[in-house]
């Protein structure tokens, strides 16, 4: 069987201790393969935007363990992670994240030049990617002098940027009217089609649609998806 890009191991993650304490996730388990496109869907505070910060290595487990290609992200250590974010993991925030200081060329290289892509190759790059999503008119803009729609479709260039094996969406078209958001799926489904595996989550049914198959959380469980992974088809 192939490995899966992404796998969560029982992992749970609390905030605050005692009776403060809130299970934001409890024993998922969850994999994801090359070439999936897994869409998480629940009520707000179910924890789909934890689930993605845990896949991301942007938090850590109270308990369990989160792998991306065989890496053990709990173990990695803060550079471990950071280094796996600049190379193999996209992210795509749903307040985007862009940096205010950079135009949309330097946010989408930053990744490379931080992995120690030439700055002349790293733009060749993230111009390609702002092209792919139709705003390489942008590359030279700063954040402030873009509308919402257009910062969103920058942040999605930087995470698809260069050889990532696993992108995470966090409601990616939320800021962007409806045809520029069935584009963005469409170019999402096409990455995992050419064999990135990917996770987005929504509250839309009909951007679930794209998916192969949908996870549906609740108080921080999964509690039922519908459709086969890719290794049950084969």
């Amino acid at each position: 069987m192939t490995a899966p890009v992404l796998h969560l191991d029982r992992v749970t993650r609390v905030h605050g201790t005692g009776d403060l304490a809130v299970h934001a996730l409890s024993e998922v388990s969850f994999d994801v393969l090359a070439g999936e496109l897994v869409a998480v869907m629940g009520p707000s505070g179910s924890g789909k935007s934890t689930l993605l910060t845990l896949a991301g290595g942007l938090d850590a487990p109270t308990a369990g363990r989160v792998y991306v290609e065989g890496a053990d992200l709990t173990a990695a250590g803060n550079a471990g992670r950071a280094k796996l974010r600049r190379t193999s993991i996209g992210y795509v925030f749903q307040d985007f994240n862009l940096i205010p200081a950079l135009t949309a060329a330097e946010n989408v290289s930053l990744p490379l030049e931080l992995d120690g892509t030439p700055s002349r190759v790293a733009r060749a790059a993230a111009v390609a990617a702002l092209e792919e999503l139709g705003v390489a008119d942008l590359a030279d803009r700063f954040p402030d002098e873009m509308s919402g729609g257009q910062q969103q479709r920058v942040a999605i260039a930087r995470a698809v940027v260069g050889e990532r094996r696993l992108i995470l969406a966090d409601e990616p078209t939320g800021a962007l009217d409806s045809v520029t958001g069935e584009d963005i799926l469409r170019l999402l489904r096409a990455r995992c089609d050419a064999g990135v595996a990917g996770v987005l989550v929504t509250h839309e049914p009909r951007h679930a649609a794209w998916a192969d198959r949908v996870v549906y959380l609740r108080d921080g469980a999964v509690v039922d998806q519908t459709g086969d992974t890719l290794a049950a088809r084969a």
